[in-house]
């Protein structure tokens, strides 16, 4: 979705729009960390991030694939930064392609820095001079497929800035024209350059708006994070900063916390003041931290910390192709990047109900959906890789997880255990001990209201319905007694697969079953969750495998802790569950004297 088309929405109902920017880092360690700051971030529902192209095109490549993965596994709408340098028009196409081709409709369109080492930034051959001349092929090659993005200067582009840190009236009036031109071939949306003196910023927008640039103009925040920094940045850009400003740093500025809290400070009173003369979005330059930027919206009440908002039970996907999806397999509900990466290559999407798009093959099970950030392995090998002496140790390892006392675990992507689980968690901890190894659960729900911390999705007003599901693998002795047992729990629905797949159900083999739903005002009852037997069959294989692609493996070749992984993996099942008496239920009952 373009992202003026989200402004104008937010517009029409008065709300408050915050976004964030990110920068590629230069090591694969930074890569991952970056990844993981944003998935935190981008649970608070910024309208959009973007990523940076790098100075002279440096990070080309490494730009276009952070941006798909922002884009397709985070799940967040993505704006990408084009520069003319050291950009030929094929090397533009070829970024432009490829975004489209990942879904991606935001671009933010610069002329940008000199390369390395220079001092004027010089067109390339076979290249363009400025961001018009980029916006103008946009338009002219793509038509109306991307949203573009211009900057603005609210005190003129820094090539305009004289020695004595001011633009002149001619050069700054200058400037707004050629803005104007920008937006009049084609941009839809102004970002600004960082400022600390809001007085400028307002005059500025007010002067745009003088000489007829109605597009939405969106202020730039940097908050402070360190001195050095600061001084850093705003010298490059030839920033004013105001007298109070430097006077408030002056005395603490090798004091970093207290810098850092200036900034939050100093950060939410310029969003004050803008908010207070009508401007409705916000832009925060992050500059890959998360904490300066997450307190400056806490602090005027756009997010709260332990209240996460969430449209759906599961980040509902922005590439353009699939944002209408509102239906998946409850399976791959801890690893909703490998599910996203298992079904790129679908037609269409579920919308409404999962009905006949399960048809589509999914993709292939290949390394991707076994890679880890480096973080997360290591963590892995801290609170996995322990001699293995019996299944009870096994056991024990998921009794662990349930209770909360471990943070990662090899059948989710995700941190630790997520908030509904933490409902039923003793209760999973239990089953565990015995020997029913839990991957996947929620609690039963019976009209919960919609916005509830723990249980809620889709915002205010509605009212949220789960069935209790469990996940699990078992020995084929344990599966046989469970079995037995819910002949006479007949509310409780049960598919059970073998790695060889051997199967066993009480259910019929296309029997769809919504696990999750909600009612809400004016719209059909949404079910965006649901136990389908065709993708368990396709989840099963993915569930083994990680038996030995993400823990067995961990340990030496021959190592007795391995081979005993490995013959629980060949031996185990793995079995579905499903109470589906949602009101008196209590499916673990079943699991009494087993």
């Amino acid at each position: 979705m373009k992202v003026i088309e989200k402004i104008k929405a937010a517009e029409a109902e008065n709300k408050v729009l915050f976004s964030f920017e990110y920068f590629p880092p230069r090591t694969e360690d930074g890569v991952d960390n970056l990844f993981e700051r944003m998935e935190r971030m981008v649970a608070h529902n910024p309208s959009f991030c973007d990523i940076t192209w790098g100075a002279g095109g440096s990070t080309a490549e490494l730009t276009l694939d952070i941006a798909n993965k922002m884009q397709n596994m985070v799940c967040v709408e993505t704006m990408m930064h084009l520069t003319c340098t050291n950009m030929p028009v094929d090397k533009i196409d070829h970024a432009l392609t490829t975004i489209r081709s990942n879904g991606i409709q935001n671009v933010l369109a610069l002329r940008g820095d000199p390369p390395h080492g220079q001092d004027k930034f010089v067109q390339v051959e076979g290249g363009f001079a400025c961001a018009l001349d980029l916006v103008k092929h946009i338009r002219r090659q793509y038509g109306d497929y991307f949203g573009i993005t211009v900057a603005g200067y609210p005190e003129a582009h820094p090539d305009v800035i004289g020695s004595d840190g001011v633009a002149t009236l001619e050069g700054y009036a200058n400037d707004l024209a050629y803005l104007k031109s920008k937006v009049d071939a084609g941009a839809d949306l102004i970002i600004t350059q960082l400022f600390y003196d809001t007085d400028i910023f307002l005059k500025f927008v007010n002067d745009c708006r003088q000489i007829g640039i109605t597009c939405p103009i969106v202020p730039g925040i940097m908050p402070i994070n360190n001195y050095k920094g600061f001084i850093r940045m705003t010298g490059f850009c030839k920033t004013k900063i105001p007298a109070e400003i430097t006077a408030a740093l002056e005395p603490i500025k090798d004091n970093e916390e207290a810098v850092r809290a200036y900034g939050i400070h100093l950060g939410t009173e310029t969003c004050k003041k803008i908010l207070a003369n009508g401007i409705k979005q916000l832009h925060l330059y992050t500059l890959n931290m998360e904490k300066s930027a997450l307190a400056i919206l806490m602090n005027l009440g756009f997010i709260e910390e332990t209240k996460i908002m969430r449209s759906l039970p599961w980040r509902p996907p922005t590439n353009v192709n699939r944002v209408k999806e509102d239906v998946r397999p409850i399976f791959w509900a801890n690893r909703p990047k490998s599910y996203i990466s298992r079904t790129l290559g679908w037609d269409q999407y579920p919308h409404g109900r999962w009905g006949d798009s399960r048809n589509p093959s999914y993709g292939a099970l290949t390394d991707y959906q076994f890679m880890r950030p480096r973080s997360r392995d290591k963590k892995l090998h801290e609170e996995w890789v322990v001699p293995l002496k019996s299944v009870e140790d096994i056991n024990e390892k998921f009794n662990k997880f349930c209770l909360g006392k471990l943070r990662s675990n090899p059948w989710s992507e995700l941190d630790g255990l997520q908030p509904e689980t933490k409902i039923i968690n003793e209760k999973l901890a239990g089953i565990n001990l015995k020997g029913f190894l839990t991957i996947n659960s929620q609690p039963t729900v019976n009209g919960e209201r919609s916005d509830s911390p723990t249980v809620g999705w889709g915002g205010p007003g509605g009212y949220v319905y789960q069935k209790a599901y469990l996940e699990f693998f078992c020995s084929k002795d344990k599966l046989d007694a469970l079995v037995k047992k819910c002949e006479t729990f007949t509310s409780l629905t049960y598919m059970a697969v073998s790695k060889d797949g051997n199967w066993n159900s009480n259910g019929g083999p296309s029997h769809v079953n919504a696990v999750t739903w909600g009612v809400f005002p004016a719209k059909e009852i949404i079910q965006p969750t649901v136990v389908d037997p065709a993708s368990f069959v396709v989840w099963k294989d993915e569930a083994f495998e990680i038996w030995s692609r993400a823990w067995a493996r961990l340990y030496p070749e021959g190592d007795p802790s391995r081979k005993l992984l490995e013959e629980v993996q060949s031996s185990y099942f793995l079995v579905s569950l499903v109470d589906n008496d949602y009101i008196h239920g209590d499916i673990f009952a079943v699991f009494a004297d087993l």
